[in-house]
């Protein structure tokens, strides 16, 4: 146990470095927005709720790459790890023209969602570049899961870890007009978000495309025959789609709860902003565990090793629940004054200090749902993750946030103890369905 359990925290680390780099410039970005003015920062809370839904949706639809390129990598197959990334690069993209389009069209709608009309002259403008920094996004995210299949975690972390200090110092140039650059506030913070993408996206395919180390799968990029790719690009849609319907499903309802907050006013606004944020330390660890989990599992399931399956779920799951448990004592000891990084607004302060309590009661739940929806989507049976998400996110999750938030009249209090209701039943599902499919007469190999 505590050989695996090194080995799956040796690949989260260089993950948890860039998730880590990730929080950083989150917390960097709503410290200079925040103190800007409170207006920007409940814009930008509106906007990257708003753009969550179709950011994880097509970072959902990435992972369906890893455990291909992962099964692949454990039998020794080089060649057909570049026609996979080829296939999942055409795939990926289409999918971000898909998702940038849904995007633009509902810009023409978002005086609708019920936003307080103060925020509309610098919440449009951010929109639209944010708009702009989704294909750069969907590409990256392609190579960053064909890096992390075979068993490379820390290339994209360096890259990860150059773009996001070019957005910190984008950020401060300007929003503020510091070295002669123009004071553009929140619309600056959004053109040094899409400078960083653009830059990530281009580091990474350079590794792809020039490094030596990469010859043999930039082999099978180029010569992938056509009938090959045909095959393998259903093979990855088939494999991409239901985790990227599982990972929709549960930003929706998380995002819906900006739309909600939004309904409460421009503070409580701010304030679920502010929460986000803070909250994202623990969500980040968990996701750099997960994605080392559904590594190893994707290496065993390659070998046909389901006994191996089992042990490597559970072994990640170990160090999760440490790492839950440090994250759940770092937000009871510090959230309050993390908070007060990032606004300088009494009110709005007040408000997010009262919801500690609820974000600490769902911790377990949310690093047990990531542990086995990635230990599930290692194994590639990823068809049940779809109804799971819908169910205990849209069925379960949304309900409870509008009767906690509205009709028992908890207010923002009541839309993060609902997180409790949808993360703890999707956690029992997860663990379930992954327990099923790696019965001996449940395997399969991707």
């Amino acid at each position: 146990m505590l050989k695996r359990s090194l080995t799956i925290l040796k690949l989260a680390l260089p993950v948890m470095v860039s998730q880590i780099s990730l929080i950083l410039v989150a917390f960097a970005d709503n410290i200079m927005v925040g103190r800007y003015s409170t207006d920007a920062l409940a814009a930008s809370s509106f906007v990257i709720n708003v753009f969550n839904l179709v950011i994880f949706c097509a970072m959902g639809f990435s992972y369906g790459l890893t455990p291909i390129v992962g099964a692949m990598f454990a039998r020794g197959e080089k060649k057909n790890i570049g026609v996979a990334v080829r296939a999942a690069l055409r795939a990926n993209i289409v999918m971000g023209v898909l998702l940038s389009a849904v995007m633009g069209v509902l810009f023409f709608f978002v005086e609708n969602l019920g936003q307080p009309g103060e925020l509309m002259p610098i919440l449009k403008p951010y929109y639209l570049i944010f708009l702009a920094g989704l294909l750069p996004m969907a590409v990256f995210n392609v190579f960053a899961q064909w890096s992390f299949g075979v068993r490379n975690t820390s290339m994209p972390m360096w890259i990860l870890l150059g773009a996001n200090m070019l957005n910190i110092v984008g950020n401060y140039m300007l929003i503020y007009g510091n070295w002669g650059a123009p004071e553009l506030g929140l619309t600056g913070a959004g053109i040094s978000t899409l400078c960083a993408r653009i830059t990530a996206a281009l580091a990474i395919m350079g590794v792809f495309f020039f490094k030596r180390s990469s010859e043999e799968y930039r082999r099978g990029f180029r010569e992938a025959a056509a009938q090959r790719l045909r095959s393998l690009t259903g093979t990855v849609v088939r494999t991409s789609w239901p985790v990227a319907a599982q990972m929709t499903f549960e930003t929706g309802a998380f995002s819906s709860c900006a739309i909600f907050a939004g309904w409460l006013g421009t503070v409580s606004l701010a304030a679920f902003q502010v929460t986000i944020v803070v909250s994202t330390l623990g969500f980040c660890i968990y996701y750099s565990i997960g994605t080392a989990i559904a590594v190893t599992v994707a290496n065993d399931a390659g070998r046909g090793s389901l006994r191996d399956c089992r042990r490597s779920a559970f072994d990640g799951y170990a160090v999760m629940l440490v790492f839950a448990a440090l994250s759940s004592a770092a937000l009871a000891l510090f959230g309050r004054p993390l908070m007060h990084l990032f606004s300088e607004d009494t009110a709005v302060l007040a408000l997010a200090g009262t919801v500690i309590i609820p974000l600490l009661l769902y911790q377990l739940g949310d690093a047990t749902q990531i542990a086995f929806s990635n230990a599930l989507r290692g194994t590639s049976k990823v068809m049940p993750m779809v109804w799971i998400a819908f169910v205990s996110y849209m069925m379960a999750g949304l309900p409870s946030t509008y009767l906690l938030a509205f009709t028992a009249g908890l207010g923002i209090y009541g839309l993060v103890l609902s997180f409790s209701v949808s993360l703890f039943l999707a956690a029992a599902l997860f663990l379930y369905f992954f327990m099923r499919a790696t019965r001996p007469k449940e395997a399969t190999h991707a």
